[in-house]
Formats: structure tokens, sequence, C-alpha cells
């Protein structure tokens, strides 16, 4: 397995992390008063659009072959850097 191969299993599972946890705050959310409700829909609204970046950033990685898959690299990180 090459380190692109390594990075993008990594990826791949960060992603599916990320989705549990945003299941996970849209089922708390179902369980809150209405004003919590308000702010668990603008967290999860954020959550979302952060894993879109993330996932976009992931395809150009998986796309990227050969020296590029490392500029890409970085661009995964940060948006791991922003969904944490």
């Amino acid at each position: 397995m090459t380190e692109k191969d390594a990075y993008e299993r990594k990826a791949e599972a960060k992603m599916r992390e990320w989705q549990a946890d945003i299941d996970k705050l849209r089922a708390q959310a179902d369980q809150v008063s209405a004003d919590a409700r308000i702010e668990y829909d603008r967290q999860i609204a954020k959550l979302v659009e952060q894993q879109k970046a993330a996932r976009q950033q992931y395809e150009k990685l998986e796309k990227a072959s050969g020296e590029a898959w490392a500029d890409m690299k970085s661009g995964m990180e940060k948006a791991w850097a922003d969904m944490s």
C-alpha cells in the first residue's frame, strides 16, 4: 500500500466518523427544547458545510497522482482541522 492509499483510507475513515457525529447531533437535537434546537440546527448546518468542503478536498486528493497528491494533502488536513 502506498502512502497515498493509506492517507485516502484515513481520510475515508475520518469522514465516516464525522458523519456519525453529525447523525448523533441530529438525534440529540430531537430531544431538546425549541430554543436549544435552533442552536443545534445552526451547528449542524455549519458541520455539514465543512463536511462538504472536506469531501471535495478528498475527491481532489483521490484524483491527484504522483507528487500532486502531496499538495492536496495539506488541503485535506485543513479540512480536518476545520471539522475538529
